[in-house]
């Protein structure tokens, strides 16, 4: 007769969720195993799959672990400091940036036990992470809105000075060579911005492509070139690489 597995009673946040009676332990121990089947956070399968809602669960946690809770629709999400954190270890860990000061970082999260998510951005900032519980839902939300308005704000800091740029001919740079000052010279700024954007990005490669009718710059992230930034091909040759 083949001995039967022992089986693991839920623990940590799952566990009180159990005490609270807000799921069974059948429920909860299904969930644990079926979030980790599909990849997925404990709490965000928990809120995807409709079991709990992030109030709930948030409150829950409040109560077990002690750590701080907060209304992200308080908070200005153009203000967060999301430039600190690697986008994907955003993503992975649902781990939202909030607030530096001094040598700490307090990260919006919905499930405080991730502590390996919490030591990973605390490996690759530097900082010590601190966490504040937020609701799942209002989190998913935030992150999503957070990135995109950070893409968008860089996007318009990559092309603010297009407008600026004017298709000299040889002799009009021959005259202006002596005047201009190459630090504040439109084509310098721009390629400034976009070494900020690909560094902010973590981009392992930039590429500047010239075609005959248009040119491309895209970078690589996570082994994938993305299109970042189409500036005028008729920006003075010199510029562009052969």
């Amino acid at each position: 007769m083949a001995a039967q597995q022992p089986v693991t009673k839920p623990s940590g946040l799952a566990w009180r969720l159990v005490r609270d009676n807000l799921i069974s332990e059948t429920q909860a121990q299904r969930s644990i195993e079926e979030a980790q089947e599909k990849r997925l956070p404990f709490v965000q399968y928990l809120v995807e799959t409709k079991i709990l809602d992030g109030r709930q669960i948030a409150m829950a946690a409040c109560q077990e672990f002690g750590v701080p809770l907060l209304d992200l629709d308080a908070v200005d999400l153009l203000s967060l400091p999301v430039r600190l954190v690697d986008e994907k270890l955003v993503r992975q860990h649902r781990a939202l940036p909030l607030l530096k000061r001094g040598n700490h970082l307090f990260l919006a999260v919905s499930d405080p036990t991730n502590v390996q998510g919490l030591d990973e951005i605390r490996f690759n900032t530097g900082l010590a992470t601190d966490a504040i519980l937020v609701e799942e839902e209002k989190l998913a939300l935030a992150i999503e809105r957070t990135l995109e308005a950070h893409d968008a704000t860089m996007s318009e800091y990559l092309d603010a000075d297009l407008d600026n740029l004017e298709i000299a001919t040889d002799e009009d740079e021959q005259a202006d060579d002596g005047d201009l000052n190459v630090d504040e010279a439109p084509v310098v700024r721009y390629v400034n911005k976009i070494l900020a954007d690909a560094i902010s990005k973590n981009a392992s490669d930039i590429h500047v492509e010239p075609y005959e009718k248009f040119c491309r710059v895209r970078l690589r992230m996570d082994g994938m070139l993305q299109e970042v930034a189409s500036p005028p091909i008729g920006i003075p040759t010199g510029w562009w690489p052969a």
